[in-house]
């Protein structure tokens, strides 16, 4: 079927990215906006803009009623959910189905399938990937059992976890006990699921991911992510491909990727997230992202696709418009994220009226932002305000763009952790490449020179 009307369920950077290439796709888009979005860039880029609820997501953009009841009335052929909010929900792709409305993602079961970390665990072993040493728990024992088995530190995390949330490192037998309490506490809270497990905890890791496509029947890879600058799991750079990777174990991991999405019979956009133990030069499963992903520029950059439009045409129901062969890989990008946050101040938000934002305008570069002069940012959501990307020849070259291009951006009326990301750039372990994720919290202590974690 052709997609005529997709109703946006999401804010900010991704609704502008996601209207533009309706647009150029000749597909009209209805904006379904909180009370806090109703005069945002995304609203005066749509061709309509419903009122969804207030301003509270909770209100609003994670209310699975009002926006199908949102679809229902604008008699939208299709939803697309961007990224975080309802994204990778169960209950909103069900309403699609029971609706008739066409989800921009994943089947429902697959996202079932995924959205639980011990479920995915087990698709993941079913298809010949590598997992952490680790399992399920049933109780305090259970857990010092296990830890006893896999050797300390290990890792606790939250079954329908994310972003760092209801995870803990336990170096010694006596921090089990109430880490388990703390972060099944954490995941009830975020998840409304206290369930957690238990992984070895890999000391030396890197963050690489891969971008898979599937229409349900054949899968591709679109090669690797890094992800390894993060604090407290929270990613704040990425580039593609990554770098300084074997050559075989990146192919590896490509086929591991493809794989599991095969596995699933996948249909549409997804990133099969991997832990590269830099110890061992192995890799293990982690998780699947059901969506797209915040760092898809880097992937476009590189590939020359329109992920977004990939989605959709999936979501129409073709079969992929590409083969694995036809994938081409040019250069190297990198991507910041650029958030409303004071980095000096233990990365609190910082929303508030925009006096000033000024972005670089060139061939190598590309900013996706809902960001202009005069701006509010609203305390309800995350601090995201723009990506900016940059595509170069090969790592160097793109290290280099990316220093200009940050000197060329301006942000006035908020703390931003923009001058964070010049401080990176000048840096020479960053400008070469290959480290793991406990490298930036040293970058942030040696340059704030105050304790910090990851």
């Amino acid at each position: 079927m052709r997609l005529r009307r997709v109703l946006i369920a999401n804010r900010g950077e991704i609704a502008v990215r996601i209207a533009r290439t309706c647009r150029s796709l000749g597909i009209e888009t209805v904006l379904a906006a909180s009370d806090a979005d109703l005069d945002s860039l995304a609203a005066r880029l749509a061709d309509r803009t419903v009122r969804l609820g207030p301003a509270p997501s909770s209100a609003s953009y994670l209310n699975v009623g009002a926006v199908v009841a949102a679809a229902r009335a604008v008699h939208a052929d299709a939803i697309h959910p961007g990224y975080g909010f309802l994204s990778e929900n169960v209950r909103l792709a069900r309403a699609c189905d029971d609706a008739g409305i066409v989800f921009i993602g994943p089947t429902a079961s697959q996202l079932d399938a995924v959205g639980d970390k011990l479920k995915a665990r087990g698709h993941a072993v079913a298809a010949g990937l590598p997992v952490v040493p680790g399992g399920e728990l049933d109780g305090e024992s259970d857990a010092r059992a296990l830890a006893r088995e896999i050797g300390f530190p290990v890792l606790v995390k939250a079954v329908a976890g994310g972003g760092g949330r209801g995870m803990k490192v336990v170096r010694a037998a006596e921090q089990l006990a109430p880490a388990l309490e703390l972060a099944m506490a954490e995941a009830q809270a975020a998840f409304g699921d206290a369930r957690v497990y238990l992984e070895r905890y890999v000391e030396s890791g890197r963050h690489v991911e891969v971008q898979v496509l599937g229409d349900g029947e054949g899968a591709i890879h679109l090669g690797t992510r890094d992800c390894s600058i993060q604090r407290r799991y929270q990613k704040l750079v990425e580039e593609a491909p990554a770098p300084r990777l074997n050559a075989a174990l990146r192919e590896q991991m490509h086929g591991a990727a493809v794989a599991f999405a095969r596995h699933l019979r996948y249909r549409g956009l997804g990133t099969v997230e991997l832990l590269v133990d830099c110890a061992r030069e192995a890799f293990y499963f982690l998780e699947m992202n059901a969506r797209i992903q915040v760092e898809h520029p880097v992937t476009e950059a590189i590939t020359g696709l329109d992920l977004v439009a990939e989605q959709i045409a999936v979501a129409e129901g073709r079969p992929l418009r590409l083969a694995q062969q036809d994938v081409r890989f040019d250069g190297h990008a990198i991507e910041c994220r650029l958030n409303a946050e004071d980095w000096t101040r233990d990365f609190r938000p910082s929303p508030g009226d925009v006096l000033r934002a000024v972005f670089p305008a060139a061939p190598h570069v590309r900013v996706d932002t809902h960001l202009q002069s005069g701006s509010r940012v609203p305390p309800y959501y995350d601090s995201l305000l723009a990506k900016l990307v940059v595509h170069g020849a090969d790592r160097a070259d793109a290290v280099d763009r990316l220093r200009e291009a940050l000197a060329a951006c301006t942000i006035d009326g908020i703390a931003t952790n923009l001058p964070m990301h010049e401080a990176l750039v000048q840096d020479a372990e960053f400008r070469a490449g290959g480290f793991d994720t406990r490298w930036f919290p040293r970058f942030l202590q040696a340059r704030l020179q105050t304790p910090t974690d990851s």
